[in-house]
């Protein structure tokens, strides 16, 4: 019996992969398993989020959270959690995120798993710009430590892309290049903070340890509100990304500039660590394991930006909840201490493993 060749055709569920197909063109095509990844991840970093608004000095059980967050219960409770710990809460979710999709942004130019703004140096090059911003010029308040972080970013990673630029940026150079400007101002922030006053060099030393504790709604605002530019840019440069994983060769077949969408893609990446950096100081490790651990749970050809940022907002989030629950048992630990213990053992993890696929 002949079917007709006009209409919705029923949804086709394969092992790998959903398409729905209407009118015969394929409208929708995605990794059944990386969808439910991704849903489990966001949901996982969620969930903590909302579990660690109870933990602190005054702690709090998950049903007194949830009427606070609800409108209801005591009015104290309500301050607690709205108003101090919440936007903490958001924000280790969002910067996550945004952490997640940096690096999945340089390890797609790359093609490295090493690609990450921490390793790269940008990180660094933030860091620089507030460190002299606040010994230098004394600049203190949210404006200027972002303003000084976003410049530093940026400055750091035109450097690193004209040093390495030669007929081309090749992903091996950018990291090694990278590494040395990264170490370079690394010397050059050690030796402000020892030539500075006691007081100033340790507001800089605890701001560069990065933590989420002194993110409030005024930080928060417009980390959300660049946050929601950049992921606007990642949706629209998404596609030039995965051409650009082909080769520049390839994606300039079909219809990709691969001098054109680079630096797009590089400023892009670039920021989403300078807003991080900008409100929450340095968070080391969380750009360079998301990608990977996405596309290890995943199993996808290569790192996929919505999965790093679901598996970075995780990350986080976990890491966020441990250093309060640490800080309400013992005493305060940054977040960005606890992030750069565990993806230490990460790196070393993957070195050895890329170590011996190499033998």
């Amino acid at each position: 019996m002949n079917r007709s060749t006009t209409g919705p055709k029923p949804i086709d569920f394969g092992y790998r992969h959903v398409r729905l197909r209407i009118g015969g063109l394929v409208a929708t095509r995605f990794s059944f398993r990386s969808l439910a990844v991704n849903t489990a991840l966001a949901a996982l970093a969620v969930s903590v989020a909302v579990l660690s608004l109870g933990f602190g000095d005054y702690p709090l059980g998950p049903v007194e959270v949830v009427r606070a967050l609800t409108g209801q219960g005591d009015d104290f409770h309500r301050l607690i959690v709205t108003e101090w710990r919440l936007p903490m809460a958001i924000g280790a979710v969002l910067f996550g995120a945004l952490l997640g999709i940096g690096g999945a942004i340089f390890q797609s130019l790359t093609r490295n798993p090493l690609g990450s703004p921490d390793v790269i140096g940008f990180d660094a090059g933030s860091y620089t710009g507030v460190v002299l911003t606040m010994l230098l010029l004394g600049g203190h308040h949210y404006g200027s430590v972002a303003t000084a972080a976003i410049v530093g970013g940026l400055l750091t990673a035109g450097v690193v892309y004209l040093l390495a630029y030669r007929k081309g940026v090749q992903g091996f150079r950018l990291i090694i290049v990278g590494i040395a400007v990264s170490a370079m101002l690394g010397s050059i922030n050690s030796y402000l903070i020892t030539r500075a006053d006691i007081n100033d060099a340790m507001s800089v030393g605890f701001w560069g340890a990065g933590s989420l504790s002194r993110v409030g709604w005024a930080a928060l605002v417009p980390a959300l509100i660049g946050g929601a530019l950049v992921l606007g840019c990642v949706a629209v440069l998404a596609p030039a990304l995965r051409q650009l994983e082909l080769g520049d060769d390839a994606a300039l077949a079909q219809g990709v500039s691969a001098a054109r969408a680079r630096p797009v893609l590089l400023i892009t990446g670039v920021a989403t660590s300078a807003l991080v950096t900008a409100a929450a100081g340095p968070i080391g490790f969380v750009a360079l394991c998301a990608p990977q651990l996405a596309r290890r749970l995943t199993r996808t050809p290569g790192v996929t930006v919505a999965s790093a940022a679901c598996m970075g907002a995780a990350l986080l989030a976990l890491a966020q909840a441990t250093s309060l629950a640490i800080a309400q048992a013992y005493r305060p630990v940054p977040v960005g201490l606890i992030t750069v213990c565990l993806g230490g053992l990460y790196l070393i993890w993957l070195l050895i493993r890329e170590t011996r696929r190499s033998i």
